[in-house]
């Protein structure tokens, strides 16, 4: 039940106008250099190119518990980050389509439009998140949102459904309210190294 519930909460979001884990193999290539036309057989010595190897100070030096819980998030964050950023693609569109609009009717028609093409195309994606990567996904909206997930909610589709919504948050131990907060917050801490890092093409 409250899966499903959550799926529900998740797509509200939505509808607004790894890592290190031993489950992952990583293939690497290695290439050989070609010897030398102008160097004698015996006097070559094999040279190999490796790939390099980002090792985090922060998993390398965690005790197995902590690692676990470091492969959790990172998991978490590669399955949801691009979500967040469509998610404000998404926003930043509807708001500026919306301003061409003459009047509220027009409006609230482009609203219901545009939520019915988000649940179509990402109902399925959706479906596949844990609890987890749902939270994971609720504070990523605000840091890239700059502003939590209830606030969205009202702003575009009025107060009526971010309380909805809200509550149903509340019955998991979440809520729409929570901000990302890296300087003050061990957790989100974790998550803007593991961004920055996936954006550097370290994961």
């Amino acid at each position: 039940m409250k899966r499903k519930l959550f799926i529900i909460l998740t797509f509200s979001l939505l509808n607004l106008p790894p890592a290190f884990s031993k489950k992952e193999t990583v293939e690497y290539s290695i290439r050989q250099l070609a010897p030398s036309a102008n160097v004698r057989p015996e006097d070559q010595i094999q040279s190999y190119i490796f790939p390099d190897v980002v090792i985090w100070g922060r998993y390398a030096g965690a005790q197995k518990k902590e690692r676990r819980k470091l492969d959790r998030m990172v998991v978490a964050v590669k399955k949801t980050y691009p979500y967040s950023l469509e998610i404000k693609g998404i926003l930043i569109e509807t708001y500026l389509y919306m301003q061409t609009l003459k009047d509220q009717e027009e409006r609230d028609k482009y609203i219901k439009e545009v939520e019915k093409g988000v649940w179509k195309q990402y109902l399925p994606e959706m479906k596949k998140l844990t609890l987890f990567q749902g939270k994971m996904l609720i504070k990523l909206i605000d840091r890239e949102c700059n502003q939590t997930s209830y606030e969205l909610i009202k702003a575009f589709m009025g107060p009526f459904k971010s309380g909805f919504y809200q509550m149903f948050a509340g019955l998991f131990g979440a809520t729409l309210k929570k901000e990302y907060d890296p300087e003050n917050c061990e957790e989100d801490s974790i998550i803007e190294e593991i961004i920055e890092m996936i954006e550097n093409g370290e994961l």
